[in-house]
């Protein structure tokens, strides 16, 4: 049984400069190799045999799409070995999910593609670092995770790519589900338990590996007395698409809807996102009059991916609103 362990840095792989050095661990400048990481955490499963590749050694505030791309290379490459049964990604937590979601959205993946992080430190006290990486390997050699896309495993449980979000700053049980429940979870003695499917996913319309170079779409954040600045400059910086993340049900603020009104008139493709944790963004007549696409349930960053991928092969408002439902 052997198990293909991606790194990319992240707090994983990080060293703190004290025992409870849990905030400002980046100072050290230590990143682990996963050889290192490994190295460190000792005999994390003696029965499965641990392959290491390093991929890149950056924080996952600095990820970018073209680290996506690297990122899913890699992995097709280890996922094609028939001697591998799956694939382990450790990944900073800050953009997790939504490296998570790039990968779901781009791997064909029948194999394990497990994801995961941790909140401290190997070297520091309380680390979640080794249980969640002996988890993450659990289920990566486990014939249950077989066929079930790309997960992300931690704090000993299992979420789908389209539902897990990061939802406390420094908690261990930082990660849950939008739809409000886990897939799964792994036992203390090792067994992994998937208690429930996600959905599948829809064939892609795109080819990822053309996906290079995606198109800019950015995030508007709304607020109470919100306006048209920040949808001005990202149309006036190129933007192909606009998510706004608006207050919960879904709605811009009135000065912003009037910019994101003019933008959809361009040619943008807008989509209305709602900043509240739960629930789906609902079609409306006034949607419809201003030109806007509807986001439903996912989340303003996830659907910024989702848009992305999307525009490399429509700019067709109702295309575009087919894959969004879609997916």
């Amino acid at each position: 049984m052997k198990v293909a362990l991606l790194g990319t840095g992240g707090t994983i792989a990080m060293s703190g400069r004290h025992p409870y050095d849990w905030v400002d661990y980046a100072e050290s400048g230590i990143v682990s190799t996963p050889d290192e990481m490994l190295a460190a955490l000792g005999p994390l499963l003696p029965n499965v045999d641990v392959e290491s590749v390093h991929v890149q050694r950056i924080g996952s505030t600095g990820i970018t799409p073209a680290d996506w791309f690297a990122l899913a290379e890699a992995a097709r490459t280890q996922l094609a070995r028939p001697d591998v049964s799956g694939v382990v990604i450790t990944h900073g937590t800050a953009t997790l999910e939504e490296t998570a979601w790039y990968l779901a959205l781009t791997l064909d993946a029948t194999k394990p593609v497990v994801m995961v992080g941790a909140q401290r430190p190997p070297n520091t006290v309380g680390s979640d670092a080794a249980s969640n990486l002996r988890a993450a390997l659990l289920v990566a050699a486990s014939a249950v995770a077989s066929g079930r896309g790309v997960v992300v495993v931690m704090d000993g449980k299992i979420f789908d790519a389209r539902s897990v979000t990061k939802a406390s700053n420094h908690e261990l049980h930082a990660f849950v589900s939008r739809d409000g429940g886990a897939l799964g979870h792994v036992d203390g003695n090792g067994t992994v338990h998937i208690r429930y499917t996600a959905a599948a996913l829809p064939k892609c319309p795109w080819n990822a590996r053309d996906a290079s170079t995606l198109p800019r779409v950015d995030i508007v954040y709304g607020y109470a007395g919100g306006d048209g600045t920040a949808t001005d400059a990202f149309v006036a910086a190129g933007a192909r698409g606009i998510i706004s993340a608006g207050m919960p049900p879904g709605r811009p603020a009135n000065g912003e809807r009037a910019a994101l009104a003019a933008a959809a008139k361009g040619g943008v493709a807008v989509v209305l996102s709602s900043r509240a944790a739960r629930g789906a963004v609902e079609r409306a007549y006034d949607a419809e009059r201003d030109g806007f696409l509807i986001g439903g349930d996912l989340s303003p960053q996830k659907l910024r991916i989702l848009l992305m991928l999307a525009l490399t092969v429509t700019s067709d408002h109702a295309k575009l609103q087919a894959i969004i439902d879609g997916f």
